[in-house]
């Protein structure tokens, strides 16, 4: 399910209102607690938080005029999304947030290699979530994303 929008606010104003707080949330959350250097604005047609071509030139390498993507949330058909590509590419943060999942939510972990979905915003842990932003530097994942995805 797309959301067109040339904003981060226009996408949230357009989905459903039962999910806006949720978004406001994890924007806020990210906005707080994301290291120094990642930026927020739309990608892929969603809310995100890319590593800009001014610290990170070379762009992503399936599309090197798009900045390098980090975080990112989809309102889609039946749930809310949550992209986090350092879960996808670092064993360690995903080991770390596969064992603390159930220590935040009663709720069955969904999650696709990078996609963590949420059927209802009031399953969505918020307090894992803002551990979650503060794990990886902008340096930290150029680094990841150049050893594992940079051909």
């Amino acid at each position: 399910m797309r959301t067109p929008a040339s904003s981060v606010a226009e996408y949230i104003s357009k989905i459903p209102e039962e999910r806006q707080p949720a978004f406001e949330r994890l924007m806020a959350i990210f906005r707080t607690h994301l290291p120094e250097g990642f930026e927020e604005g739309l990608g892929y047609g969603m809310p995100a938080f890319i590593v800009p071509h001014s610290i990170y030139p070379d762009g992503y390498h399936c599309k090197p005029s798009e900045p390098l993507p980090f975080v990112s949330f989809a309102s889609q058909k039946n749930f809310i999304a949550l992209y986090h590509m350092g879960i996808y590419a670092i064993p360690e943060l995903y080991q770390w947030w596969t064992e603390e999942f159930p220590k935040h939510s009663n709720k069955k972990l969904d999650m696709g290699k990078s996609c963590v979905r949420f059927k209802k915003p009031e399953d969505i842990p918020f307090e894992l979530i803002e551990e979650l932003a503060q794990k990886v530097t902008v340096q930290q994942w150029i680094e990841i994303y150049e050893s594992n995805y940079k051909r």
